[in-house]
């Protein structure tokens, strides 16, 4: 038996058309199939592999740590060197008053914790969510995606969620004293990454502030450098309440992670006591890869190249049957105009050895969300294939 037939015969699938392409091994930003033929990634397993596939610094890390120890306690029960220093990094690169980070194993997990951090700290119920949002598919970050054909058949959800339009002000006026929290993507994702106006969430968190609700930026995909800033909240003047973050942060294993004041999230430990709880949250060996992809991230001067990759990508993407291109950074959206066409495009891109998708909501919008690791050259080749596809 192939292991491709293995992979549809045992392991649970998400479609029906999934390729089951078979991986032999993946280094820098190329994954290798058992095809013996190399694959350029420009999607970075959506976002996920900030420094590329098997960066020496990475595994090094999680080698280290795999020969001390491993799980030793449920979170926060035990103090082990690398979940404590991630929190520390975070908390000496992030502005007050974000200070104190409880870490989870995902993303959507994150943004569980923290709707319940917003309404143990408000006291409120209602909840207020973006239009097209995208946060992650448990039940509670289900509840405040804003596509209905994703959600319709698995209600029903969390009571008390709105919706308001992405990047539109003068819906504010819906968010009010009863508003726990209002929570949005600061670049919005599945929707093709969409960029709001520059003064959007100044406008925003002043709302909130006038009727005491909490703004919570879902960084999960945005953050980690990808915008060239380490959070892209840092583009539009303000700070949320709660921070979530997760996908790059881990550099290529599972993390998510929420951020508050130490006052806000002292409410988790008490009334009642456990009022978030993880088992495998904070795990060390996930921590060590977070610790040493955030070092690089920061160390080094992958943020400041970002603008310039940008450019090159905009310059580069450039054809008739390009409508236009989404997003900041490397983050990029490019509007084929039609969803089967954008598809067939993926497909091609597969055959001539360059690893796209489509966006989750939006299918006429191609993804492209390289490793931050990327060269000019690799752009270049990348972008190269996608034109030679659209010339047919």
């Amino acid at each position: 038996m192939s292991l491709k037939n293995d992979f549809f015969k045992y392991q649970a699938q998400t479609t029906h058309f999934a390729p089951g392409f078979e991986v032999e091994k993946a280094l820098g930003n190329y994954i290798y199939g058992k095809d013996g033929r190399k694959y350029l990634d420009f999607i970075a397993g959506v976002s996920a592999n900030t420094l590329g596939h098997s960066h020496p610094k990475v595994i090094g890390a999680i080698k280290e740590q795999a020969d001390r120890y491993l799980h030793v306690m449920v979170y926060g029960e035990f103090a082990q060197e690398k979940p404590v220093e991630l929190c520390r990094l975070l908390a000496e690169h992030t502005p007050q008053p974000l200070e104190v980070t409880y870490l989870v194993n995902s993303g959507t997990e994150a943004i569980e914790g923290a709707l319940k951090l917003a309404k143990r700290y408000t006291g409120r119920e209602e909840i207020i969510s973006m239009k097209n949002a995208y946060h992650g598919n448990t039940q509670g970050s289900l509840s405040i995606a804003g596509n209905e054909y994703h959600k319709r058949a698995f209600r029903p959800l969390l009571p008390l969620v709105d919706f308001l339009e992405f990047n539109d002000p003068s819906e504010f006026h819906r968010i009010t004293e009863k508003t726990a929290c209002v929570i949005a993507e600061t670049v919005q994702g599945a929707a093709g990454f969409i960029v709001p106006d520059s003064d959007y969430f100044v406008q925003l968190k002043k709302r909130c502030e006038e009727v005491g609700a909490l703004l919570i930026l879902d960084e999960i995909q945005p953050g980690i450098g990808r915008t060239g800033k380490l959070f892209s909240f840092e583009h539009f003047g303000i700070v949320p309440d709660i921070l979530v973050m997760g996908k790059g942060l881990g550099g290529g294993v599972p993390v998510g992670a929420f951020m508050s004041s130490a006052e806000m999230m002292d409410c988790l430990s008490h009334s009642p006591k456990l009022g978030h709880i993880t088992t495998f949250g904070g795990n060390p060996l996930i921590a060590a890869s977070c610790c040493a992809t955030l070092k690089e991230v920061l160390g080094s001067n992958l943020m400041q190249q970002i603008p310039e990759k940008e450019k090159l990508f905009r310059e580069l993407l450039v054809h008739p049957k390009i409508k236009h291109v989404n997003g900041m950074g490397l983050m990029l959206a490019v509007n084929l105009g039609n969803p089967e066409y954008c598809i067939d495009v993926v497909g091609q891109c597969m055959e001539k050895g360059l690893i796209v998708s489509c966006q989750l909501y939006r299918n006429e919008y191609l993804r492209i969300s390289p490793p931050l690791t990327i060269s000019e050259e690799e752009i270049r080749e990348g972008c190269r294939i996608i034109l030679e596809i659209l010339d047919r």
